[in-house]
C-alpha cells in the first residue's frame, strides 16, 4: 500500500474509532478496565511529546484483556504500550485502541529453583530487584533497562553483557482473539532485538530463570550498573533511551560520532552530547522535530559512513495532516546531501 493511502485509512480509522467505545461496550459486558476517548499520550511518554490514542482501554487483568479483544471488531486497529520509555508517538496520534498494562500485570513471584515470573507491566528494574532479593543471579543487566518486561520480550531488551533471550523460559500471550497462549523461548525466534512472535500477540507475563546468587553480590553488580548509566547516558533528560540498534561490530554512538551529529539540534530536539545514541527533547520539541533529528542523523551515517542505522526506539502513530514521516523528514545541512 502506498504510504498516502495508509496514511489515508489510518486518518479515517483515527476518526472512526472514537464512535466504537459505545459499541465495544456493549459487546463486551462487564468489562472492568478503563476505555476512554482521545486520551493524551505525551504524559505517558518519556519524551513527552505525541498526540492522543484515539482510544485508550487499560485491562484490569488478563481475563479483562481478554473479554475485551473478543468483543473488538477485527478491522480496529491495537496498539500496545508499556511505560513509553522507548517509544516516539507521531503528534498526529495513534489511531484504533491503544492498550497499556497496567496493576493487574504488575505481580512478581519467586518459583524457587532460581526461577522468577513477572508480570508485563513490571518494570525492568523492579524485576532486578526482586530477583536480588530472591538471590536469583543473572538478571541484574535489567536495573540498567528503564522500560517494562513487556516491551523486553518484544524486543529482547538487553544491556550490560545480558539479553532477555538468556534467562527466559517461557511467555504467556493472547492473540488478537483474546485467546491464551504459552510459548518457550525458543519458539520467540529471538535475535538482536528481535523477536519473531506475531505481533498482535500481548505479552501478559514470563518465567526467568537465573542461577543461585548472594543478595550482596548481585547487588554490587546492580549498583554498578546504576552507575555506568548516571555516568554515560542523560539519564535526567527528556529521551527514550538508545535510539538506534548497533550494527554488527560497530556501536551506533560512534559512527553517530564520526558523521558529525554529536549536538545536532531540529528544533526543540537534539542529539545527546553527553551520549550521542540518544535523542533529546529540550523542552519544546515535537514528535516530528525527533523524528525528523533521527532521520536527519541516519541519512549522515549513510552518506558518510555506509552503513544505515535502524531504529531501535518504536514509532507509532501519524503525523499531523499533511505532514511528512519517516526517512523524507531527512533535513540536508550546509549545502551536504542529508
Amino acid at each position: 500500500m502506498e504510504q498516502s493511502d495508509q496514511r489515508a485509512k489510518e486518518s479515517k480509522d483515527l476518526k472512526e474509532c472514537g464512535d466504537l467505545i459505545q459499541e465495544i461496550e456493549a459487546a463486551a459486558a462487564g468489562l472492568r478496565g478503563r476505555l476512554r476517548a482521545g486520551v493524551a499520550l505525551d504524559a505517558i511518554t518519556w519524551f513527552r511529546v505525541g498526540g492522543p490514542a484515539q482510544a485508550l482501554f487499560s485491562p484490569a487483568d488478563e481475563a479483562d484483556l481478554a473479554r475485551f479483544l473478543k468483543a473488538l471488531p477485527s478491522e480496529v486497529p491495537v496498539t500496545v504500550i508499556g511505560l513509553g520509555s522507548n517509544l516516539l508517538v507521531r503528534d498526529g496520534g495513534i489511531p484504533g485502541v491503544v492498550i497499556r498494562l497496567g496493576r493487574g500485570f504488575a505481580g512478581i513471584e519467586p518459583q524457587g529453583g532460581g526461577r522468577i515470573r513477572a508480570g508485563a507491566a513490571v518494570p525492568d528494574q523492579r524485576l532486578a530487584a526482586a530477583a536480588a532479593e530472591a538471590e536469583i543471579a543473572g538478571l541484574a543487566f535489567y536495573r540498567g533497562i528503564p522500560g517494562g518486561i513487556g516491551g523486553a520480550l518484544r524486543m529482547n531488551a538487553g544491556a550490560h553483557g545480558g539479553e532477555t533471550a538468556e534467562v527466559l523460559c517461557e511467555v504467556r500471550v493472547l492473540d488478537r482473539e483474546g485467546r491464551a497462549h504459552v510459548l518457550r523461548v525458543e519458539e520467540l525466534g529471538y535475535g538482536y532485538r528481535h523477536c519473531s512472535a506475531p505481533p498482535d500477540f500481548i505479552f501478559t507475563e514470563a518465567l526467568f530463570e537465573g542461577v543461585p546468587g548472594e543478595r550482596t553480590r548481585i547487588l554490587e553488580e546492580m549498583a554498578a550498573v546504576t552507575t555506568y548509566r548516571e555516568t554515560h547516558q542523560p539519564i535526567r533528560e527528556r529521551t527514550g533511551g538508545s535510539t538506534f540498534k548497533n550494527p554488527d561490530g560497530e556501536s551506533a554512538w560512534r559512527l553517530i560520532d564520526r558523521a558529525g551529529c554529536r549536538g545536532l539540534v531540529v528544533g526543540g530536539a537534539k542529539v545527546s552530547e553527553h551520549h550521542c545514541n540518544f535523542l533529546i527533547n529540550t523542552g519544546s520539541a515535537t514528535a516530528e522535530d525527533l523524528e525528523r533529528l533521527g532521520e536527519t542523523v541516519r541519512a549522515r551515517v549513510a552518506a558518510r559512513e555506509g552503513v544505515e542505522l535502524e531504529w531501535e526506539i518504536r514509532r507509532l502513530g501519524v503525523p499531523l495532516p499533511g505532514r511528512p514521516m519517516g526517512p523524507a523528514l531527512a533535513l540536508a545541512m550546509d549545502g551536504e546531501p542529508p
